[in-house]
């Protein structure tokens, strides 16, 4: 890895350890029906996740709540902007009915971020957990949230609902902040990961590169996101989803992603997902497994 701010431009072509194989099978296709069946939206879909056929293969996926629609506008994100509409309060329910019939033994669930919301939408995520936990009580549960502007009341709607894991994406490293994420502020998520391991969360946190950020950087939001109390750890790929989206400035190689995970686990992460096609929720139940394997034979 070297430390230069890279601006060479953007192939036109992925390289080949970007391409997917994009195949469906009897699981994909008894996710997608059942996730259209039950009105429902995943980030899968929504953030044009590679992983989406192998991940609907495995009968797992990421539910989205709250909408399809965003109150903010960050550059790099695929998840549209809208007219935001009313919570449904039958959501909670719809999406524990998948989970069971999907026999979820681990499920992820996110939002949209609804800055419009009195609350943030922290009330309808501990209804989520709830009906979830209700009606599927061996499923381990993670929440990928918003920052909830770092309202504490909020954070604690969901965290006293108990979720297993409690997951909020740095997303970049500090120096892009202003321009990936506009409406975000790199501190305050970083007090929300701290405040939750306060609160004896286990705290997971993602974070993307080739969007022109240098290996000091990266190593500088990692020591932060340890220093905050952040558990797990997430590092992939950005890949452009439209021409109006920033563009890509490097497909970072496999191998520098293997050292940035090494590297993690050396700065003390009790887990490392990298690679170029890891997402948030990538394999999140065996990053979750490898965790409590650590703290069993500390």
């Amino acid at each position: 890895m070297d430390g230069r701010l890279v601006s060479e431009a953007t192939l036109q072509r992925r390289p080949h350890w970007l391409k997917v194989r994009l195949s469906g099978g009897t699981e994909f296709y008894k996710v997608r029906d059942l996730v259209k069946g039950n009105r429902l939206h995943t980030v899968c879909e929504s953030a044009h996740c590679p992983n989406l056929g192998e991940c609907w293969r495995r009968k797992t996926a990421t539910f989205m709540i709250m909408g399809d629609r965003c109150s903010r506008n960050c550059r790099f994100c695929a998840v549209e902007q809208g007219d935001l509409v009313p919570l449904d309060p039958q959501e909670p329910q719809r999406v524990a009915k998948a989970v069971k019939e999907l026999d979820l033994k681990y499920a992820v669930i996110t939002s949209v971020t609804r800055d419009d919301l009195s609350d943030g939408g922290a009330a309808h995520f501990a209804d989520t957990i709830a009906a979830i936990k209700k009606m599927n009580p061996r499923c381990q549960i993670e929440v990928l949230i918003p920052d909830f502007k770092g309202d504490q009341k909020d954070l604690d709607t969901v965290i006293d609902a108990r979720p297993d894991v409690l997951n909020h994406n740095i997303e970049t490293v500090k120096a892009l902040y202003s321009i990936v994420r506009p409406q975000a502020d790199y501190e305050r998520s970083l007090r929300v990961l701290q405040y939750a391991k306060n609160k004896e969360c286990t705290t997971k946190s993602g974070i993307m590169l080739g969007l022109g950020e240098t290996e000091a950087n990266v190593l500088e939001t990692m020591q932060d996101l340890h220093a905050s109390g952040c558990d797990l750890l997430t590092i992939g790929q950005y890949l452009q989803p439209s021409r109006n989206h920033l563009p890509v400035q490097r497909f970072v190689p496999p191998e520098e992603f293997e050292q940035f995970r090494l590297k993690g686990l050396e700065i003390g992460f009790d887990a490392v997902q990298s690679g170029p096609l890891v997402r948030s929720s990538y394999h999140a139940d065996e990053q979750y497994a490898d965790k409590t394997k650590r703290e069993t034979h500390k």
